[in-house]
């Protein structure tokens, strides 16, 4: 799997065919998915475990042989509990074709005002399709573009038929401006996480107190404010690990920790291996 940005604009797959595929178990250096967003439609299929997923102001817990649908701009996480899971990540306007009757159901997809909102009940013909989606993607056999568009549509003409794409539940105004708010914070973190961010800069960030802020984080995250912080902090030092030279005081310091002692510590608590035992695991 990529590393994964919290508003990822990276392209996937090609201009022709957009659409990426991603494998995460435990040795994966973002295997805890941090909250993110992007434009593309993802499908999430669980293949081990547990996923407990954030989609914007609510939670599903997904267990293994279950899918998850998170539409753009959706702000997720996922939190794994001995899991392996797999994303596709695609573009859903490849779906559609001028003059194509599909293309009325799949506007709608892509404007969100459908979208399956719960966690589909398991189903044989839904798991079929997305065996078909998520093998084809992984071993790319001859002609797996057109069985990949295929199960795609077998997958959204699936839940229009057995009801489980329904319409967008409206968010309250109240709901929507915490997701906004969250969002600002989040950005702020991804772009600044290597310098000595402060609560008061982050609650300022938010328009609120930082006593208030505090709480407003936790309710929506589920962490306080320096827990993800210090989370995002890790995951990027992980990437750099994997991906640079850098000695483990120099990745420390560029990833915003000002005490190696401290880095060390944190890393472990995340990750469950030091920084130089995490280099020497399988990815």
């Amino acid at each position: 799997m990529q590393f994964v940005q919290y508003n990822e604009q990276k392209q996937r797959g090609t201009l022709d065919f957009p659409i990426a595929i991603y494998h995460a178990t435990e040795h994966h250096p973002q295997y805890v998915m941090a909250f993110h967003w992007h434009v593309e439609y993802e499908i999430i299929r669980i293949m081990e475990g547990k996923l407990t997923v954030t989609l914007d102001d609510r939670q599903v817990e997904a267990k293994a042989g279950d899918l998850v649908f998170v539409p753009g701009g959706t702000l997720h996480a996922g939190n794994p509990e001995n899991c392996v899971y797999d994303c596709v990540v695609f573009d859903p306007k490849m779906l559609i074709r001028r003059d194509d009757a599909c293309s009325v159901w799949m506007q709608r997809i892509v404007d969100r005002d459908l979208a399956v909102v719960d966690l589909p009940p398991r189903d044989a013909a839904m798991s079929a399709a997305a065996e078909q989606l998520f093998s084809s993607m992984a071993g790319k056999p001859e002609g797996w573009q057109l069985l990949v568009r295929g199960a795609l549509y077998t997958l959204f003409g699936l839940a229009v038929s057995k009801g489980y794409l329904a319409p967008t539940p409206l968010r309250d105004g109240k709901n929507y401006r915490k997701v906004a708010q969250l969002k600002k914070v989040l950005a702020l973190i991804e772009e600044q996480y290597g310098s000595p961010l402060t609560l008061a800069d982050l609650s300022r960030e938010a328009g609120m107190s930082p006593k208030y802020f505090c709480r407003f984080f936790q309710e929506m995250t589920h962490q306080t404010p320096i827990e993800y912080l210090n989370a995002c902090r890790v995951e990027h030092a992980c990437c750099q690990l994997l991906t640079t030279d850098q000695s483990v005081t120099e990745v420390a310091f560029s990833c915003g920790f000002n005490d190696l002692s401290y880095f060390i510590k944190t890393f472990k608590k995340k990750k469950g291996v030091t920084p130089k035992k995490y280099l020497r695991s399988p990815v």
